[in-house]
């Protein structure tokens, strides 16, 4: 164990926790989140979102949690992995990051280093986060406190590119402090450690990296509807184009979640700051963000076509977290679809094997096995296709929808012709 710097990790969602794992397999280190019945589970080696095993924890021998901020005086380099969301008017929401950095401000001893993983837009860290430790802490920054920013890459659902394995950007307010932070990195992350030229441009790094994926989906989004007017298969598109050498390979979808649905606005706000109208980021936010009204437009065509009434209707929902593979609720755009059936009065039965279901309560939802689904529904939606339901077999699919039922496959998880051929009709993106 290394015994000259006591680390504390600040919030321990997606991102912090897999990161105090790591460091607490080398370090003295605390994980601090203020969610008591959190830090609970964690301490009985139980991590709700499923990303953290029970064999993971008893590998970080040197690893405690609390939620007593006393905590953050006994370490003398602080990670901050904070949420930034953004509000009702997709304005950035720094509240959480603001009132996270007053705490640490309040407890913070000299000569400490507090490293900021939240996302951001360029100049936070130094025009807001600094100020306010100054401010709280009574300190001078560079002399009695040292800050770096170093953009998280977790991806919730993604074994390949785990914390340890990415390539690690760092930067931070010197060249000394540099040097210091990336030692401490460089005992955790096992891939690159790359130095950003200074806080702005590490900010910037992470920023466009979701924005450029914004965008990316959203022109295939834009072509998936332009070719559906035409009846072919934006699937069977990408298949013929992704044939060229440098052809970029996305597909459409919703998109939703804690980054690439949210970041782009933070850029785009700042932009606006910058007096500079942004104007293709907005395009690409206005098109994703029109996605689940797509899909509502299309299915309400589809039902009204039954000549039935919406509340004899029954519809099967497959996935209700926002992306393959991963348990988050956060943004995730099928909740605006199941709203529109809830105000329909349609009858509707969710599976999600990776969702924990009291999260899925706090959203007034409930979900069902796969086994108590409706036999024989006149709708299935396929939001995402986690790994679990490759190993479902065609055949139970096709038992949870009636002949001639419409599935609407917003993945393109399933074979068009095996599924036309089996008598039921099929929607992709």
């Amino acid at each position: 164990m290394n015994n000259k710097y006591k680390i504390c990790v600040f919030g321990l969602g997606y991102v912090g926790l897999p990161i105090a794992i790591e460091f607490g397999k080398y370090f003295s280190t605390c994980g601090y989140d203020i969610s008591k019945k959190k830090i609970n589970n964690l301490i009985a080696k139980i991590d709700t979102t499923g990303t953290i095993k029970k064999k993971d924890f008893f590998k970080a021998k040197n690893l405690f949690f609390s939620n007593n901020p006393n905590c953050i005086t006994d370490a003398n380099f602080i990670i901050v992995c904070l949420p930034t969301p953004i509000d009702k008017r997709n304005k950035p929401d720094l509240r959480i990051l603001i009132d996270g950095t007053k705490t640490i401000a309040k407890y913070l001893h000299k000569n400490s280093i507090v490293v900021f993983e939240s996302t951001v837009y360029p100049t936070t860290t130094e025009n807001i986060c600094i100020p306010i430790l100054e401010k709280y802490s009574g300190f001078v920054h560079k002399k009695d406190f040292f800050i770096g920013y170093s953009p998280e890459r977790i991806n919730p659902g993604d074994k390949l590119h785990s914390f340890k394995n990415i390539t690690k950007v760092v930067s931070a307010d010197s060249l000394k402090t540099l040097k210091i932070v990336k030692k401490i990195y460089q005992t955790v992350v096992k891939n690159k450690i790359f130095l950003a030229k200074n806080i702005k441009v590490a900010e910037a790094s992470k920023i466009i990296e979701n924005t450029q994926r914004d965008l990316n989906i959203a022109l295939m989004n834009e072509l998936s509807i332009i070719f559906s007017k035409i009846n072919i298969k934006m699937s069977d598109v990408l298949e013929a184009s992704k044939t060229k050498w440098n052809f970029s390979y996305y597909t459409p979808g919703l998109v939703g979640g804690h980054c690439i649905g949210v970041d782009p606005y933070y850029l785009s706000y700042f932009s606006k700051k910058l007096g500079h109208d942004p104007i293709v980021i907005n395009a690409g936010r206005k098109v994703n963000d029109y996605m689940p009204t797509y899909v509502i437009k299309s299915l309400f065509t589809a039902i009204k076509k039954k000549n039935k009434p919406f509340s004899k209707l029954k519809i099967n929902i497959l996935g209700l977290s926002f992306k393959k593979n991963c348990s988050d609720l956060r943004n995730s755009k099928v909740i605006e679809i199941i709203n529109f059936l809830k105000n329909l009065k349609i009858k509707f039965r969710i599976y999600d094997p990776i969702v924990d279901p009291e999260n899925a309560k706090h959203l007034n939802l409930t979900l069902s096995s796969f086994s108590k689904l409706y036999n024989k529904a006149d709708v299935m939606i396929i939001s995402v296709c986690h790994d679990n339901f490759y190993r479902l077999s065609l055949k139970k699919i096709l038992n949870k929808i009636r002949e001639n039922g419409d599935i609407f496959d917003l993945m393109s998880f399933l074979k068009v012709d095996l599924i036309k051929k089996e008598k039921r009709n099929i929607w992709q993106l």
